[in-house]
């Protein structure tokens, strides 16, 4: 069984961030460990507060992990702090010196309400330092307008934006999500391969919490567990759609996704 490492924001509601990341991987057959970034006072009708962990607290419980658990792949979700960035950065360097693993980022730079969740410094120092020790990387439209400083409304926008923020590191695989696109492509920047679209279908729901969470948490599990980056990448959509799709229809607000379909489907078949 494969572990995989989360490190991100708590969302008390379960609907993103560590709990969420916790259930995909679970759902994928995987094991899950976690390190808290930051506490937030949330539900599915939007953030309230954001109270980040002290960067030391991140870094011993990444260097904790590592020693009894190594992960077989990590993915990056909120960071909160400019140390965070920082202290997250320096683990990468020092761990995959040794051995590397696969690291999906997804830049959660603002809340779905509209909440900034990650500074400009951070923001800063997540393109210049953190980008080099990543693999792939999942913005939305408006994280890459914000990472690369170009408009991404239109789909000729998207792939110019795309282009510029693969070109910000090496190796860096980018897989820009559509779902503010009509129709909701999402577009898959390889390595020296052309960018292809990957077709979407707009889903008519309120279950859209955490979205981007259970899509980047979904590429690194299929990734770790053997798919090429191409069939992650849509296996991956594919999940998210399904959860959406057999959402439970909770909260009063954007409702968070059933992550964990694929062990209920198999529940229902038995």
């Amino acid at each position: 069984m494969p572990t995989l490492l989360t490190i991100a924001g708590f969302d008390p509601s379960s609907g993103a961030g560590i709990t969420a990341d916790l259930l995909v991987f679970a759902a994928h057959g995987c094991f899950g460990t976690s390190c808290i970034t930051a506490l937030t006072v949330q539900s599915t009708t939007g953030v309230r507060a954001v109270v980040p962990v002290e960067a030391s607290t991140v870094s011993a419980t990444l260097a904790c992990l590592h020693e009894d658990l190594p992960p077989d792949g990590i993915k990056i979700g909120m960071l909160a702090t400019e140390a965070v960035v920082s202290g997250t950065t320096t683990h990468l360097e020092e761990i995959r010196r040794a051995r590397r693993v696969p690291v999906v980022l997804d830049p959660v730079l603002r809340s779905s309400s509209g909440k900034p969740l990650l500074t400009p410094e951070a923001v800063g120092r997540l393109r210049h330092d953190l980008l080099p020790q990543v693999d792939w990387i999942t913005p939305n439209l408006e994280e890459l307008a914000i990472l690369t400083g170009r408009h991404c409304r239109t789909r000729s926008e998207v792939v110019e934006a795309g282009r510029a923020l693969q070109a910000m590191a090496p190796h860096l695989q980018v897989l820009v999500t559509g779902g503010h696109l009509d129709p909701p492509d999402d577009l898959l920047f390889g390595i020296d391969a052309e960018p292809r679209w990957i077709r979407g279908e707009r889903i008519e729901t309120q279950a859209t919490h955490g979205t981007g969470c259970a899509f980047s948490s979904a590429l690194l599990a299929r990734l770790v567990l053997g798919d090429g980056g191409l069939a992650a990448a849509r296996a991956a959509k594919q999940y998210v759609r399904r959860a959406m799709e057999t959402a439970p229809g909770i909260g009063s607000g954007r409702g968070p996704l059933n992550h964990l379909w694929p062990v209920t489907a198999g529940l229902e078949k038995k």
